[in-house]
């Protein structure tokens, strides 16, 4: 039962050492402590005595066994020697005699050697046989990239289905009929039962050993329910504790890999124990080496190979290039190890980093100009250091490397800002606000609604708590933004106005215009055209006070919205304004938005053909540049334009991958307005059951917000499909 989850590794490691072409089969099963290595190395041994009829040799070479120092070569030959009929007194001193001795003793021989625990590859290379009928089976934690020729098999944690069946087998608990009592005729009640979905199965990692042992404990104690055990592996502070049985302990598996590192004469050994001890004091989600850097004091390279270290000794996986995460019970154990007196400064450093760096993508991102400006202008919040912090972090290369920096560090920022933010110690909470004003524009140009509601109102409540004013307009206008790009413009323009009051008392004309064209932008969306108007003419007048060419481009492209409604001719021209300025300022968010509105112009006039190319020239400009609304926006616009000139087929295309690229933002408001469009083009394929699936989405996606028209269109499409 141990074996449940492993047929097809077993059956590939079966078959590489069956087929032994020379020399000797080798095959490296590898994972992190606890995983079922060398049970499964033993197993598929025993299954292979027929093949291998002079014999099988085992030793344990304790590279990770607790308190066991890991044999040298020399002492893996003497046993290995030893065991297969050599005259101890003959045996060579020299290790390379003694490895040839070995070879030429099993050259003649079909003989299996399993090479237990194995710490390096050159524990291990002058151990191998070369004789074309052996073969060898080596475990480690680490994968052993060293050693040519071998085959290697990574174990990775089991399935949920996996872990839940091993634990029903082995604890005994399969909750049959609750009739059965626990008096050996059944396993008693259906609340025993343990499928896929139970706690148990995440909260022991999917790790076989810690399954083995929370299994064994439900075997010995009928008592014990599986919730109530999943309920004390719950509180995480003392989880490992719970995962200790008899001899098996999950702590000690891992305190092996650790203390060897720690106790290492070599650097990057002990850098990497260091590091895993500061992983468990700041305990993100994943990690790269820049940050590490950081934590540990350290340049870049040096921090990498530290994690390179903790991947290969099993104690991290690399999830992606460059990132890294420990699995969930490596976390607990890497909390205990942490010192709880340097928490705080650690966390200091970490959102220090993460500060310098959101200032450098903030200058990636956002254009030069008036805009960037103000929002690297310093608040009455910043922390003084700040601005060194920054000039210790490198600019990025391009907008699109900042982009990927950001997308990948932000599961880490969310966390820090939800475990820091509200935190008594003023001088880490200043950074974090320092940070939430910086970082916000990509969530923004990102489509980060979700992300947005959660550091928006942590800003406002920072802001708030600090008495900055200035950081406050900002995180007021920012969760305006939020409400615009989730179509509550309502809330938006309160938002909006609060915003714009302060910067008035301010007196920041920068940002009084761009309140005042958000304005106007709001208020067009809401049918208060005059209001709009008047908004926008104001924020025109103070573009051009400004000399802020950026401003006055795209004032103008709001002002062609607000034309669209009563002369569409009109409303190109003012998007063309927009369009050349953006094109002499060499702005690409102001040419891609410019042509977009180009497009819904002629859809308004009835022109779908003259819409496209200007959705399609908005996508190009846009490329990898990011700006999620426009590109948006963009799609539902060249979306209808195809619909609506009946070609269908790729209609349809463009709005799946709408949608999906709205789903992985969490966007309900876009994939509501996606799913509109898509069940309209549906209906036109003869898809009706799909079609109304697809509005009753939409609908309960765009219900509350100020989409009215969308709304009553989407309830009388329904109604209509209903009473056809």
């Amino acid at each position: 039962p141990h074996f449940i989850g492993r047929a097809t590794v077993l059956d590939a490691v079966r078959r590489t050492l069956s087929d032994c072409p020379a020399p000797a089969a080798l095959a490296v099963i590898s994972g992190m402590a606890g995983v079922g290595k060398s049970a499964l190395a033993l197993h598929i041994a025993h299954g292979l005595r027929d093949r291998f009829p002079d014999g099988q040799l085992y030793v344990n070479l304790h590279g990770a066994t607790p308190g066991m120092t890991p044999l040298t070569p020399s002492q893996a030959l003497t046993a290995l020697l030893r065991d297969v009929g050599a005259d101890p007194r003959a045996v060579p001193e020299h290790p390379d005699a003694a490895a040839a001795l070995l070879r030429s003793m099993l050259a003649p021989t079909r003989t299996l050697m399993v090479l237990d625990d194995a710490a390096t590859a050159a524990q291990v290379r002058q151990l191998l046989p070369a004789g074309t009928g052996c073969a060898v089976i080596v475990t480690s934690r680490s994968p052993l990239t060293a050693l040519d020729g071998a085959r290697r098999f990574p174990l990775a944690p089991l399935s949920a289905e996996d872990s839940a069946a091993l634990l029903r087998t082995v604890s005994g608990r399969e909750g049959h009929d609750s009739r059965e009592g626990h008096d050996g005729t059944g396993s008693g009640e259906d609340g025993d039962r343990i499928d896929a979905g139970h706690p148990l199965v995440e909260l022991t990692g999917r790790l076989p050993l810690a399954l083995r042992i929370v299994a064994a404990r439900l075997a010995a104690r009928r008592a014990l329910t599986p919730d109530v055990l999943a309920d004390q592996l719950a509180a995480t502070e003392d989880r490992l504790r719970h995962l200790e049985y008899d001899d098996l302990s999950v702590r000690r598996s891992l305190a092996v890999a650790h203390d060897a590192l720690a106790a290492s004469g070599r650097r990057t050994d002990r850098d990497a124990a260091l590091a895993l001890r500061r992983l468990g004091a700041l305990d993100l989600p994943t990690y790269g080496a820049p940050l590490i850097a950081r934590l540990l004091g350290t340049e870049t390279g040096r921090a990498e190979a530290a994690l390179d270290r903790l991947v290969d000794v099993a104690l991290l996986d690399e999830t992606a290039y460059g990132r890294y995460t420990p699995h969930d019970l490596v976390r607990d154990f890497a909390r205990e190890l942490a010192d709880t007196r340097n928490a705080p400064d650690i966390a200091r450093t970490a959102v220090r980093w993460y500060t310098g760096v959101a200032e450098r993508t903030l200058t990636a991102i956002v254009e030069p100009g008036l805009d960037q400006d103000d929002r690297r202008r310093p608040t009455a919040a910043q922390p003084p250091e700040h601005t060194a912090h920054v000039l210790s972090v490198p600019a990025f290369a391009s907008s699109e490397e900042a982009f990927a920096w950001a997308g990948s560090e932000l599961e880490n920022i969310v966390a820090l800002v939800e475990r820091y933010a509200d935190a008594p110690d003023e001088r880490t909470a200043a950074h974090v606000a320092t940070l939430l004003r910086l970082f916000f524009p990509y969530l923004q140009r990102g489509g980060r609604v979700s992300e947005m509601e959660v550091l928006g109102q942590a800003a406002l409540r920072l802001a708030r708590r600090f008495g900055d004013e200035v950081a406050e307009a900002y995180a007021l206008i920012d969760l305006a933004g939020l409400y615009f790009l989730t179509g509550r413009h309502g809330e938006s323009l309160a938002l909006t106005d609060d915003s714009l009051a302060r910067w008035r008392r301010l007196g920041v004309l920068s940002r009084i215009r761009r309140c005042l064209g958000n304005r106007g932008l709001l208020l067009e969306n809401l049918g208060r055209y005059e209001e709009s108007g008047a908004a926008l003419r104001q924020s025109l007048e103070l573009s051009r006070q400004l000399d802020d060419p950026w401003g006055e481009a795209v004032t103008y492209g709001h002002l062609g919205n607000l034309y669209e409604h009563t002369d569409p001719r009109a409303a190109i021209e003012q998007h063309r304004r927009s369009l050349a300025i953006g094109v002499e300022i060499g702005n690409v968010i102001v040419q891609h938005s410019a042509h977009c509105n180009i497009g819904y112009a002629h859809l308004t006039l009835g022109e779908p053909a003259a819409a496209v190319p200007h959705f399609e020239e908005s996508r190009r400009i846009l490329g990898r540049h990011g700006d999620w609304h426009g590109e948006s926006q963009s799609r539902l616009g060249l979306v209808r334009a195809l619909r609506l000139l009946g070609l269908m087929e790729r209609a349809e295309s463009e709005c799946a991958e709408l949608l999906s690229r709205a789903d992985a933002r969490a966007d309900g408001y876009v994939g509501g307005l996606a799913r509109h469009q898509y069940g309209l083009v549906l209906r036109e394929l003869g898809r009706a059951e799909e079609a109304c699936a697809q509005w009753r989405t939409a609908l309960a996606a765009l219900d509350g917000t100020d989409k009215k028209a969308v709304v009553d269109e989407l309830h009388a499409l329904l109604g209509d499909a209903t009473a056809g």
